[in-house]
């Protein structure tokens, strides 16, 4: 058995998860904060059979995009140490980050 854990964009989150329960993997949700941009993720957690997992990371591919999008970057302007301007910077956001770890044990109760 592995463990499927994917930190994928807010956005994204809830297409992934009814994508994955359509297709009958069970999914645990976590919130959770990047440290980047310190916006939202949600981090999925799925527990599969080995034959399986390519089939759980096919639909987070699927349903996880990523995108560009425009945020205000801190930087001293040049010759004025201590001064921050904001300015707009392009960033790409979104996709998914996949972790796949053995089981060693798993159980229901």
């Amino acid at each position: 058995m592995k463990l499927v854990f994917a930190v994928i964009h807010d956005e994204d989150g809830h297409k992934v998860m009814d994508e994955l329960n359509k297709n009958g993997f069970s999914v645990t949700k976590l919130c959770s904060t990047g440290g980047f941009l310190r916006a939202g993720n949600t981090t999925l957690l799925t527990g599969v059979d080995e034959d399986k997992v390519n089939d759980v990371i096919a639909i987070i591919e699927k349903k996880s995009k990523s995108r560009k999008q425009v945020i205000n970057s801190s930087m001293p302007p040049n010759g004025m140490n201590g001064m921050f301007m904001p300015y707009p910077v392009e960033v790409v956001v979104g996709g998914a980050t996949v972790f796949v770890l053995d089981v060693e044990r798993f159980e229901k109760v």
